[in-house]
């Protein structure tokens, strides 16, 4: 089947609403470390393609239409050349809103790793915090002038790589109208999804 939607952007840009967006709208199932929390046996290709190793994704993805989110956000370039047909979705909001939302949840919670209980889910947090703390973020997450020049630069190579026809630029507070219009499907007579605030974030890591 292969991807149909790909989506760039970082985590805490609304993801996980996107991901309900998609599958509402067909383009389901899709990605989102959430998917790896919940299916202990992705873990091992993720580590995989976090560590550089080279990867085959139709196996990293088998079954899926469309990804947000990290991991599959940080590989936007790979899965964009593999997946030709795709459409890229940049998912984004204020910086400044974004920086706050993002240190108190995934840095939270990779800073709190020693304490995780379950090993499926502090292995996952350990693949994540090495993907994007390291890599991503060049283990200065925690510096938010850093993380924030990040994310603004991230979000133009985005936008210089990926022709514009191909590409929506979403904040999710735009609700149906652009993302339907970009995917050329009919908008839904349901509200658009709001999903993944603070509490929704700490359930989905088990507390």
């Amino acid at each position: 089947m292969g991807l149909s939607v790909i989506g760039a952007g970082f985590g805490r840009t609304g993801t996980l609403s996107l991901k309900g967006a998609l599958e509402h709208l067909g383009f389901a199932p899709c990605h989102h470390m959430a998917e790896i929390f919940a299916h202990p046996e992705q873990l091992p290709l993720w580590q995989q393609a976090a560590a550089g190793e080279a990867v085959d994704w139709d196996q990293v993805l088998a079954g899926y239409r469309a990804t947000v989110d990290w991991p599959s956000a940080y590989f936007w370039r790979e899965l964009a050349e593999a997946y030709p047909q795709a459409k890229v979705i940049l998912s984004t909001r204020d910086v400044e809103a974004w920086y706050e939302s993002f240190g108190n949840t995934i840095l939270k919670l990779v800073g709190a790793m020693d304490k995780i209980a379950v090993p499926h889910i502090r292995a996952t947090v350990e693949m994540g915090g090495a993907l994007v703390g390291a890599k991503v973020f060049d283990g200065r997450a925690d510096d938010p002038e850093h993380a924030k020049a990040v994310f603004r630069a991230h979000a133009e190579k985005v936008r210089q790589t990926i022709a514009p026809d191909r590409l929506l630029v979403f904040d999710v507070r735009e609700g149906w109208e652009p993302l339907c219009t970009f995917l050329d499907v009919p908008v839904p007579d349901t509200p658009f999804p709001r999903l993944n605030d603070a509490e929704q974030f700490r359930a989905l890591v088990g507390g």
